[in-house]
Order: structure tokens, then C-alpha cells, then sequence
């Protein structure tokens, strides 16, 4: 292949990866910013999209009005008569999108305008789901693979045209060839390329498949000070999870006991065999001496647990939501700590998925598909308004007076799941 040739399918490529590189970004514009209040094919908070710039041209819009209320519906309003007329059709104002291009702008049109009519429902629809629903990941990276396997392959040419030039200056010159290792490299030239290549491919392989498990912690158990028997609390003794973690249903957190409730018990019960030194720490921490007729010497010792569950500063997570309001049983996220001796730790999803009663997940605990999927899963109502706290029933009710047609389509799978009454908005989780 001579330099033309090559070069030509250098710039196909390139015009090929711009093209799938537009597409993708107008999806993800869309899944980001516009799916919370917008679908292809079916009115949500805002209206369906699709054909959206037909329907401005021949409502006889301003050129650029369209784009513009994008940026800005109320600057659109109050220059163009058609987006002013838009602005009266619903009472929830458009959010503003002044950073948008109007290439990134098109490009969003151009992927609802793509969408077919039986694919109503779209990745990120946060409201409008009917049935049972599946939760889509955006594969924004994709087209990367793609990408890369053309670079291989032009670098495979390339190292093509190099052998023949190489050949012609050992022709021409055999001082090219050097002794030793040098010269054994361009004797076996050929492999030594290929074998280059593999090892290249390998390691970004393996880069981009590190880059997709970070965050991602598996049974994670750090140590901690004693040794706390969940299994003989909870289980033998049938200790109720929340009379420890008094906060997990009206806290954003669970929070850890102070020595004060553990005292409540083991004032009393001070334990046989290996189980004695552990309740010494919980007496030094307290200050107190049983052996000195059970008085509080003023002396205390803090207890400094270590934190299993974490989650990164971005994400927002409320106990009380969960546990109060959404019912969540502690096993679904925790495990069964009624049969748990060993230290607390991160319960792989695998080992959820075998207690009875939790719903079947796949994806990595504590990571955002897994709240993403138990999000689409789990239901807040099984059609009765009855007994499921103020919060839901008061949203059930605006339903059935609002859009009872809607509401009918959601119980259509005989529940209503916490993505189809916005559990899948980004601001649920993120702020």
C-alpha cells in the first residue's frame, strides 16, 4: 500500500470514528440531560421529542428559536411568538442548557429523531417505565474498541511497508545489520513485530479493564477493636438490629452504639470463657468496675470502630429512606447478621442473593448498578394505598387523581417500583 493509500485510510477512519463519536455524544447528551423529563416517542414532564424540529418549522418558529430554548426557553419566549406560545402549554418551566453547542444540540435531535417507535422507553427514563424494567448502563466508551482495533490494523500496515523498506536497505546496505541481538531482532524482524503488537493490545486491554473495576470493593472487612458476635445478639439473643443502630429509621445514618446501650445489657451479663475480655473493653471504655461494687470511676475509654460500608463524598444515602419509608430489611443490603461471627463486612452480592427473601441482584455491592438495579426491582406498593407511610400513599393518591391511566400502566406487573416514581433521577443520589 503506498503513502496515498495509507493515508486515505487514515482519514476514512478518522471520518468514520468523528461520525460514531457524534452519535454517541447525543445519546449521552440525551441520557444525561434530557431523559429525566423527556422520552422519544412519549410525553413526560415535557413533551416527546421526536420530529421536534419539524414540529417547530412548521409552527412557524424563527431559524435558531428551537436552539435557543434549549439554551434558554425564556429568551426564546421573548424573541420568537412560537416558543412564546410553547412557554403556555405546561406550568413546569424547561431547565436551562447554556453550555449546549448547537452541534451537541443536533446531535441530540439526530439520536431521538433515530430512536424507533416501539423503543419508547430509553436508557435513563426515570418516570414513564411500564412493566417490569431492566436498567441500562451507558456504554459511552464502546466505540473506543472500535477505535483502537483500526489503529492495530493501520499499525500492522505500517509495520507491512517498514519490512519492505527494511529490505531494501539490507540490499542496498549490510552495515544496517549489526551483530548480536540486533542483529537476531531484524533476522526475525517479522515476529518480533507481531509480538510487540500482542503485547501493546494486551496491555491496553488490560488498562481499560483495571479503569472499569475501580471503586469496586469486594468483601471488604477491615479490623476492629473487639470482636463483636452479630450471630449471638441478633440471633441466639433475637436483639433487634435498630435497638443498637437506634438512627438507620430516622437518620441518614445507622450509627454505631455508644458503650452506654451496650452497657445497658452487660451491666448485668458479663460473660464465660474468651467472651469476659471482650466486656473488660466495654467496662474500660464506660469506666466501669463490677468488681469494685459496680461504681463509674469518671474514667472513660473511647471505642474506635472502623467503617465497612463506604461511600464516595458524591453519592447520598439515607437510612431512614430505605428502612422507614421504603421497608428495606436490613439482610438486603447487610446480609443475614443473625448467622454472621466473623467481623462486619461488605457482603458480596453473590452471598445476598442466597438469603431468602432479598431481591436477586447482579451487580457489585455497594456500586451504582447495584442501587440503579434494586431501584428498578424493588416496589414501593402493591396497588394498595394502605400502610405504606405518608410519603408513598400521598404520592399514590396524586396519581390516581392526577393520571389514573398512568397510574393503571405502572400496576400493570402488579407493583410500583421506586424507577417508576423517579428513582432513577441522578439527583436522588448525586447533589
Amino acid at each position: 500500500m503506498g503513502n496515498k493509500g495509507l493515508f486515505a485510510l487514515v482519514l476514512t477512519l478518522i471520518m468514520l470514528t468523528t461520525f460514531t463519536s457524534g452519535a454517541q455524544e447525543g445519546e449521552s447528551i440525551f441520557n444525561s440531560k434530557c431523559a429525566t423529563c423527556h422520552q422519544p416517542h412519549k410525553d413526560m414532564t415535557g413533551p416527546k421529542l421526536f420530529e421536534v424540529r419539524q414540529k417547530w418549522e412548521e409552527g412557524g418558529a424563527m431559524e435558531g428559536s428551537l436552539h435557543q430554548w434549549v439554551r434558554n426557553w425564556q429568551v426564546a419566549a421573548a424573541t420568537d411568538p412560537y416558543a412564546k406560545e410553547v412557554s403556555s402549554w405546561a406550568a413546569s418551566s424547561m431547565t436551562t442548557f447554556a453550555d449546549l453547542t448547537d452541534e451537541q444540540i443536533e446531535a441530540v435531535f439526530d439520536y431521538v429523531d433515530a430512536q424507533p417507535k416501539e423503543e419508547a422507553v430509553t436508557p435513563g427514563d426515570t418516570g414513564g417505565n411500564s412493566g417490569t424494567s431492566t436498567p441500562v448502563e451507558e456504554e459511552s466508551l464502546g466505540w473506543v474498541w472500535y477505535v483502537l482495533g483500526a489503529v492495530f490494523l493501520v499499525l500492522i500496515i505500517s509495520l507491512g511497508g517498514t519490512k519492505r523498506q527494511l529490505q531494501e536497505m539490507d540490499e542496498d546496505n549490510d552495515s544496517y545489520i549489526k551483530v548480536g541481538s540486533k542483529a537476531w531482532i531484524f533476522k526475525n524482524r517479522k515476529y518480533v513485530g507481531m509480538g510487540v503488537l500482542v503485547v501493546v493490545m494486551a496491555g491496553v486491554v488490560w488498562l481499560f479493564l483495571g479503569l472499569y473495576q475501580i471503586g469496586v470493593v469486594t468483601a471488604y472487612q477491615p479490623s476492629q477493636p473487639i470482636a463483636f458476635p452479630h450471630d449471638v445478639h441478633a440471633g441466639i439473643n433475637g436483639i433487634d438490629c435498630k435497638y443498637c443502630h437506634n438512627s438507620a429509621n430516622k437518620s441518614k445514618t445507622a450509627g454505631i452504639p455508644t458503650t452506654n446501650v451496650c452497657m445497658n445489657c452487660h451491666k448485668q451479663v458479663q460473660g464465660e470463657g474468651d467472651q469476659v475480655e471482650k466486656i473488660k473493653k466495654i467496662y474500660a471504655s464506660a469506666g466501669y468496675s463490677p468488681e469494685g461494687g459496680g461504681k463509674y470511676s469518671g474514667e472513660t475509654e473511647n471505642i474506635v470502630w472502623n467503617k465497612v460500608h463506604n461511600l464516595p463524598d458524591h453519592v447520598y444515602f439515607n437510612h431512614s429512606q430505605h428502612v422507614e419509608i421504603g421497608g428495606i430489611d436490613c439482610k438486603q443490603c447487610h446480609g443475614d447478621m443473625t448467622k454472621q461471627n466473623a467481623l462486619p463486612r461488605v457482603v458480596p452480592v453473590e452471598e445476598l442473593n442466597e438469603i431468602e427473601g432479598n431481591i436477586q441482584l447482579t451487580k457489585p455491592t455497594l456500586t451504582m448498578g447495584w442501587c440503579i438495579e434494586c431501584h428498578s426491582e424493588k416496589e414501593v406498593s402493591t396497588g394498595s394505598l394502605e400502610g405504606k407511610g405518608g410519603y408513598y400513599d400521598e404520592i399514590h393518591k396524586r396519581l390516581l387523581e392526577n393520571d389514573e391511566s398512568l397510574y393503571e400502566e405502572y400496576l400493570e406487573d402488579g407493583k410500583v417500583t421506586v424507577s417508576e416514581l423517579g428513582g432513577w433521577e441522578c439527583a436522588k443520589c448525586h447533589y
